[in-house]
């Protein structure tokens, strides 16, 4: 454990006490995210594991399965140890398994999905409240101060303690903000994928919780020259290097990086136990598009 609790500790909406590098567990479903895992027994081990390891914070969604996902974090680790933050997200609906050419979902931000959504995220979830409750994806078709309102009453009913959002811009941080406190914000993120560098700046300088999904850019990363140097230098895979360089852009960074291996797990959190220096960290700003 004492890899990653050198990664720090962060309060989610002032209050969640979490550490620094949590788990997301969509891989633990079946192919394209559909149906229960296919080596349910391996999918249990990784999160124990990951309960062992001293992680706290574990990400999931609805529409992980559907309702797959969620049911197997309960019949795993119900009784929840203290202290586990479980973040889940509602506001998608899924027609069949994830592909290329479909990826199977759709999104519905209306109230009535929600209400009906949280409740049963609670019962898969075997919970009386939910840590952390995502808007998956904003829903074009429901006005997002229909969609948020119906999650402030949902908090504001004790079914929720804190809201999140996934996927959004600063304006539309700002607009939510306007009907509710928000307090993480899921967005694609990675020391290659930067798009959203400004939304990260905004979590930073407003102590919002930034939970980057796609934490790892592997595939470009194990290819590329520099990074390939600073891994070696730190005797370290191209990965760990990333995800070290995420918890060093910013304190509001929860990297929740997923896998269906016990041993890719371990070695993801062993990431926590490098510290870059300022010139690594640099080269390695530098790679960002």
């Amino acid at each position: 454990m004492v890899d990653i609790e050198r990664s720090g500790e962060f309060l989610i909406g002032g209050e969640l006490r979490v550490r620094r590098f949590g788990y997301g567990a969509m891989r633990l479903t079946g192919p394209g995210v559909w149906g229960p895992p296919e080596d349910p027994a391996s999918a249990a081990s990784v999160l124990r594991r990951a309960i062992e390891l001293g992680i706290n914070l574990i990400d999931t969604a609805d529409v992980y399965g559907p309702r797959a996902n969620e049911q197997l974090i309960r019949d795993v680790l119900h009784p929840y140890p203290a202290g586990l933050v479980i973040a889940t997200k509602g506001g998608m609906v899924r027609s069949g398994p994830a592909t290329r050419e479909n990826p199977g979902f759709s999104m519905n931000g209306t109230p009535g999905h929600l209400r009906a959504a949280v409740d049963q995220s609670l019962l898969d979830l075997g919970l009386e409240v939910i840590d952390l409750y995502q808007l998956h994806r904003i829903d074009p078709a429901t006005p997002l101060e229909e969609t948020l309102g119906a999650l402030k009453a949902l908090r504001d009913a004790g079914k929720i303690r804190h809201i999140g959002l996934s996927q959004v811009s600063v304006a539309e941080i700002e607009q939510a903000r306007a009907v509710v406190e928000i307090a993480s914000v899921q967005n694609v993120y990675n020391v290659k994928t930067r798009m959203y560098d400004g939304v990260l700046d905004y979590c930073t300088a407003n102590d919002i919780a930034f939970i980057p999904f796609w934490p790892v850019h592997a595939g470009d990363l194990a290819t590329n020259e520099a990074t390939a140097e600073i891994a070696k230098r730190y005797d370290a895979s191209a990965a760990q290097i990333a995800l070290a360089w995420l918890l060093q852009r910013s304190s509001v960074i929860l990297p929740i990086a997923g896998t269906s291996s016990v041993a890719h797990l371990e070695e993801n959190v062993a990431a926590c136990a490098i510290s870059l220096d300022a010139a690594d960290v640099a080269t390695l700003d530098g790679l960002g598009a």
